[in-house]
């Protein structure tokens, strides 16, 4: 779940949102960031919830930290039978669509405040798909174009998790991260503002076909786009949506 943002984005679709969180320190502004929505303690293995409770379950980011076969065959539990899971990630915002200053800058900020291992590289073609009880529907490459300002910038990466691990252990202060950051941002911003790039995917997966004829492709295939839209064009009839995402990634900022 992290803090609550892909929770809060889910709100205004659905009769009841549950976002799942691990870390209860991390559910300390949840009333301001989702207010409508309920958050519980657990993990992707364990789902605290019944069989069969969700119309939708979403992962930002946070598959990449569990244990795959467990966390899978949960998913497929908790789901309806006509049930959605939807996984996505972004990488981090370390390149821009002009020169390398960027990508320069952020090999350094990664050197003074490296993130905590347990981040493992996900490749959801490879998922085992068919034990946990799931089918991959579609899968799409996703590449955001950002502008942003310096004050944008700093206000996105003082969120990386690597920043908190230092802030937490006494190498720097929060004032201290900020100072440098911002010192050493200067000279990436001076000709105004930086158009970021995020790159990332969305997939779509699902309980396996009913009729073994669902599965044929009806118009020649199926994209990503075309699952992704259905959810997010009304609100959901079913019981809830379940989100769940990373306090860090690689793909890890610590916003989601």
């Amino acid at each position: 779940m992290g803090a609550g943002v892909s929770t809060a984005a889910l709100a205004p679709l659905a009769h009841r949102v549950i976002g799942l969180e691990p870390v209860p320190a991390m559910l300390v502004h949840r009333r301001s960031v989702a207010p409508s929505a309920r958050f519980v303690i657990g993990t992707a293995e364990r789902l605290p919830f019944a069989a069969a409770s969700f119309d939708l379950v979403a992962a930002a980011g946070s598959l990449n930290y569990t244990d795959l076969t467990s966390a899978l065959a949960e998913v497929a539990r908790v789901l309806t039978p006509d049930g959605v899971f939807l996984v996505y990630d972004f990488s981090k915002g370390r390149s821009s669509l002009t020169g390398d200053a960027l990508t320069a800058w952020f090999e350094s900020f990664e050197q003074r405040f490296p993130s905590p291992p347990g981040w493992r590289p996900l490749a959801v073609q490879q998922l085992p798909l068919i034990g946990a009880g799931l089918r991959l529907l579609g899968y799409a490459d996703v590449e955001i174009a950002v502008p942003m300002t310096l004050d944008d910038y700093l206000r996105y990466v003082l969120g990386e998790v690597g920043v908190d691990n230092a802030i937490a252990r006494g190498d720097d202060s929060a004032e201290q991260a900020r100072d440098w950051c911002r010192r050493t941002l200067v000279e990436v911003f001076l000709s105004g503002d930086v158009t970021v790039v995020f790159r990332g995917y969305l997939a779509t997966l699902a309980r396996p076909a009913a009729d073994p004829l669902d599965d044929v492709p009806r118009t020649g295939g199926t994209s990503a786009p075309s699952r992704l839209s259905a959810p997010s064009a009304r609100p959901c009839s079913g019981p809830a949506w379940l989100t769940t995402s990373s306090s860090d990634g690689e793909q890890g900022h610590n916003t989601s």
